[in-house]
């Protein structure tokens, strides 16, 4: 039985994301993402108001007339939803924890999906499997996948993006949309998500509160690890400390800069204290300039 304050969540967030899909993203999430979902048809001959960014250069030479690649669409594609549920979701300085953030973006996305006739799935995971929810496409499914998020109560409390990703490849055997949510506190998981993003779409949504980008310049304050439950007592006006944090800091910001280019994956930066709308826009318009610059 849920609460009534996660039943509350749930509906805020439910009207929240239909606004959204309906009034900035219509449309938006079927042109960006049907590359997914194209396959090569046909060559035809061109006919004046026809994109020319999909002539045939090779049938045309071949011919001494212009034709255009024809592509016939899938109508339907599997969208998954790779969330991390690890103890550091629950820490926000703002009005907004980080899994509150991942639900809300599950949210939007999924129902962007429904509205493209897709099927969502969730991959819920710590450093293990936490929950696994096939992919189906209804109102009440997605209304399920913003519940585990925000009320299922992980087993384990660590990040192991590593044991998620190869668990998704064996899972998922054809080619689907993935966006993994996370705020990557993790490392060693280079080599998984180039293998991921080679075989599906993936999409990196970030999450990242401002606390964690700047520590205090002076106090002793107590801190807890999240995911190990550590307690340590830290003076910030301690040089060495300050150093050593940014030195760890941006080794780690490099470390997934690197593991991001290097996959070739899409990455939407999302911060607890600023609208992701924002985000998303800057993301659906680059995607979709990556999409007409393909076909």
């Amino acid at each position: 039985m849920l609460s009534s304050e996660i039943l509350s969540k749930i509906k805020k967030i439910e009207l929240r994301s239909k606004k959204l899909v309906d009034d900035v993203f219509s449309g938006k999430y079927h042109s960006v993402f049907k590359g997914q979902g194209l396959e090569f048809s046909e060559v035809r001959e061109y006919v004046p108001g026809d994109d020319i960014r999909r002539i045939s250069w090779t049938v045309t030479a071949r011919r001494d007339k212009a034709y255009i690649k024809k592509y016939d669409e899938e109508r339907e594609q599997t969208v998954m939803f790779v969330t991390d549920l690890s103890a550091s979701g629950t820490f926000g300085s703002s009005d907004k924890t980080k899994n509150d953030l991942i639900a809300e973006l599950t949210a939007v996305l999924a129902f962007s999906a429904l509205k493209n006739n897709d099927k969502a799935g969730l991959l819920a995971f710590t450093d293990i499997i936490e929950q696994y929810v096939k992919p189906q496409k209804n109102r009440k499914h997605i209304l399920r996948l913003i519940d585990v998020i925000l009320s299922y109560k992980p087993k384990n409390t660590k990040t192991n993006i590593e044991n998620a990703l190869q668990y998704l490849n064996k899972l998922c055997k054809r080619k689907a949309l993935i966006f993994l949510i996370s705020d990557f506190q993790d490392k060693n998981f280079d080599k998984l998500l180039k293998a991921t993003a080679n075989k599906h779409d993936l999409v990196c949504v970030k999450i990242t509160d401002p606390k964690e980008t700047e520590i205090p310049k002076k106090g002793i304050f107590t801190l807890q690890d999240g995911e190990t439950g550590m307690l340590i007592d830290v003076d910030f006006a301690s040089k060495e400390v300050q150093t050593e944090y940014y030195k760890n800091f941006n080794e780690h910001e490099n470390y997934l800069n690197d593991t991001f280019k290097t996959a070739k994956a899409d990455v939407i930066d999302i911060r607890t204290d600023k609208p992701y709308i924002i985000e998303l826009i800057k993301f659906f318009k680059s995607r979709e300039t990556k999409v007409l610059k393909k076909y």
